[in-house]
């Protein structure tokens, strides 16, 4: 992958964060919670769509210098919405629960993220977010203030993991769809 476009640290700022920072909102109103479960409930379909018609070597590229291949990308979405989706539902179950951190580093170097086919796992994160999208869309006003304590990034709101994980998703997504028009694919 030819690299000669990078001409300084802002675009490798760029590639690693091609919508911007997650910025953690204090609150969340209703709107931009309906934002945000429409995001989520588009993901997976976005997501299929990036990846669609990738040959094995383009899946096995990495979006950026230093970064996941594309393949991994693809699995790490489905691990990292896996475990959001198990935190807000013990948040919706017990008080402030705190939940267990996992080192996606390693997750993604794991056999499967490396190889397993992305079919797989988009299928996976359809599945999911169906169930997802239902829960949250549920909550009454009470429960959007329910959250749970996470040991490396704190106290953490339903409305502001939705937050969150509708960038999360938006995030990956235009890793790959920014790889693609990069490399003219």
């Amino acid at each position: 992958m030819s690299l000669s476009f990078l001409s300084n640290n802002a675009d490798l700022e760029t590639l690693r964060y091609p919508v911007g920072r997650f910025v953690l909102p204090q609150t969340v109103c209703s709107s931009e919670r309906a934002v945000g479960l429409e995001t989520l409930r588009e993901l997976p379909v976005h997501l299929r769509t990036a990846v669609y018609g990738l040959s094995e070597a383009q899946l096995d590229m990495p979006y950026r210098p230093g970064g996941w291949t594309v393949r991994q990308l693809v699995h790490h979405v489905a691990d990292s919405h896996a475990n959001a989706y198990t935190c807000v539902r013990l948040a919706l179950t017990e008080e402030w629960p705190t939940v267990n951190p996992y080192d996606e580093a390693a997750w993604a170097e794991l056999p499967d993220a490396r190889r397993m086919p992305p079919l797989v796992s988009l299928d996976f994160v359809t599945s999911l977010h169906s169930r997802w999208v239902e829960l949250f869309a549920s909550l009454d006003a009470a429960q959007w203030n329910r959250g749970y304590l996470h040991p490396e990034s704190g106290k953490r709101t339903l409305q502001q993991v939705l937050a969150g994980y509708a960038w999360h998703g938006r995030h990956h997504v235009a890793h790959v769809t920014r790889l693609r028009a990069r490399m003219h694919w």
